[in-house]
């Protein structure tokens, strides 16, 4: 879906004109996420404004309903990196963004980034991390950056976050109450 713009010739030895035309690629790129996502056009189409708008998506619903493959088949569909982060309660802010490993060989600090450096990330169940680990994938969001040891790196274009929670009245995932 990478062909934003197209190239059409009228007649041999005449110009090429370039043509563009947003709302026909827009649809092609919803009708190849909706091969994927079946019945859930609205769900499809607010995913591709967050996208466009350069914004992030929290979808809340019970498991099983596809919120994983929606957000794969984003990336997917426009050819970007995708990465899955599982919260749970024992989840570190450096296992979100990542961390300088010492290297004994070279006697120096070797940075390991961390799966949020993609360009699209589902970040599953994100009412269930602790305040911490919420706190770095909201400078990440906010900023499109994250700052590991006082040093600032930057994330991917286009950055989007596609995070999910169950809803509050689901067993066994407790409330910790983020607004993403």
């Amino acid at each position: 879906m990478r062909d934003w713009i197209t190239a059409e010739t009228a007649q041999p030895n005449e110009a090429t004109v370039l043509t563009f035309d947003p709302a026909e690629k827009i649809a092609r790129l919803q009708a190849a996420i909706e091969q994927v996502i079946r019945g859930k056009s609205d769900t499809v189409k607010l995913a591709l404004i967050a996208l466009f708008a350069k914004g992030h998506l929290l979808i809340e619903d019970v498991p099983g309903i596809g919120k994983t493959t929606l957000a794969n088949a984003l990336a997917r569909a426009l050819e970007l990196s995708f990465n899955r982060i599982q919260f749970t309660s024992d989840l570190l802010p450096t296992d979100v963004i990542g961390l300088s490993i010492y290297n004994q060989r070279t006697g120096d600090f070797e940075w390991k980034p961390g799966p949020i450096f993609s360009n699209i990330i589902l970040v599953d169940e994100i009412n269930r991390a602790t305040p911490k680990t919420q706190s770095a994938l909201l400078e990440a969001m906010a900023e499109e950056q994250v700052t590991v040891e006082g040093v600032t790196r930057r994330l991917p274009t286009p950055f989007i976050v596609v995070a999910t929670q169950n809803p509050s009245e689901h067993h066994g995932i407790p409330a910790a109450g983020i607004a993403a």
